[in-house]
């Protein structure tokens, strides 16, 4: 059951409450280990999330869904379930394979997960939210966190908000990331549910004044570093989601701005070079290129030359035969400076 990878890896000090100042936030599709291998390239200190990984497919499913390289960490896993002892057994499992910290869904909204009785439906149901994180915890000695909207539907009060927080508090978690905006659980899909509710960054800061106990975390509509900077100065971390997938060279000025570390100074062409031995390695194992090569194609945005190195690596990437001379010619499009 033990990640090889990982084996000998010494644990990180999550208690720290810096530990996950800056995160990259879970993403289906997008922030697989891939993506997080890539991302690792350009930030050693932000907590970086998989995707929700549900808890079937962990137990039943054939596929090793928790597979990842010492390389990625910090990492956490984000688990979707409301099964108390499917939800245990997983995070053990989780604590077995290295990871740092596991995270509860109650935020995600699409109909899939409000088929299984997860996610942001999750929200109406406090005291279960809690029988999990209890669950989950009895289990496991690293952080079990919550990660929830603001509200669903109509029920989109402070209190209710609060009762979901006051119900997992009093069962041991102290560690809660909340995206800013409420979520509708039906007219609107995952993608609507992510830009049209209104934000309200303010409820999450008072959560975080009567709560001050508590380590909380931002999400939603982030884009900047200044943003983090001024969302630090009321609050203990921010994630940030498709920004860091769709624009990833931010991430190499979290280490310096968030962290104090010495800045960044390889260049965007360094980067992507740097990936070149983990791609040659994941195919000379049966992986796919454009499987890994697609969580590049924002490196250069907004710089010369961009649009033609996303469209060399589009059209050729695809190919069986595709390998990093695809990336050589993709590069050769932008100016390297």
């Amino acid at each position: 059951m033990t990640n090889t990878d990982n084996s000998g890896a010494s644990p990180l000090d999550t208690s720290n409450s810096a530990f996950r100042r800056f995160s990259v936030a879970p993403m289906l599709d997008w922030t697989d280990r891939h993506c997080r291998t890539f991302h690792r390239k350009l930030t050693q200190h932000a907590v970086l999330y998989t995707e929700m990984i549900t808890t079937g497919a962990i137990i039943f499913g054939k596929g090793d869904y928790l597979h990842f390289g010492e390389h990625e960490m910090p990492v956490a896993l984000q688990l979707g379930g409301s099964d108390p002892k499917a939800l245990a057994e997983c995070a053990k499992r989780a604590e077995q394979y290295g990871y740092n910290e596991v995270n509860l869904n109650v935020g995600c909204p699409s109909d899939r997960v409000q088929n299984g009785r997860f996610g942001a439906c999750l929200m109406a149901e406090p005291e279960l939210v809690a029988e999990c994180v209890a669950a989950m915890k009895s289990e496991v000695s690293i952080p079990v966190t919550v990660k929830t909207r603001i509200g669903i539907d109509e029920q989109d009060s402070y209190e209710f908000l609060t009762r979901l927080i006051e119900a997992s508090k009093a069962v041991g978690c102290d560690d809660f990331i909340i995206h800013a905006r409420k979520a509708w659980l039906q007219g609107l899909s995952p993608k609507e549910n992510r830009e049209i509710p209104p934000l309200d960054y303010p409820r999450v800061y008072k959560l975080k004044q009567d709560y001050s106990d508590l380590h909380i975390s931002i999400n939603g509509g982030v884009k900047t570093i200044e943003e983090c900077q001024h969302h630090l100065a009321h609050l203990d971390g921010v994630m940030i989601g498709r920004e860091a997938y769709s624009n990833p060279f931010m991430l190499s000025e979290v280490d310096s701005a968030l962290y104090g570390a010495p800045a960044f100074t390889q260049t965007r062409h360094q980067v992507v070079r740097s990936m070149y031995d983990y791609i040659e390695a994941e195919m000379s194992k049966g992986a796919n290129f454009w499987h890994i090569a697609r969580h590049m194609l924002g490196i250069f945005q907004n710089q010369p030359g961009a649009r033609g190195f996303r469209r060399h690596l589009s059209e050729n990437g695809h190919g069986k035969s595709a390998d990093i001379s695809v990336m050589e010619k993709a590069l050769s499009f932008v100016p390297e400076l």
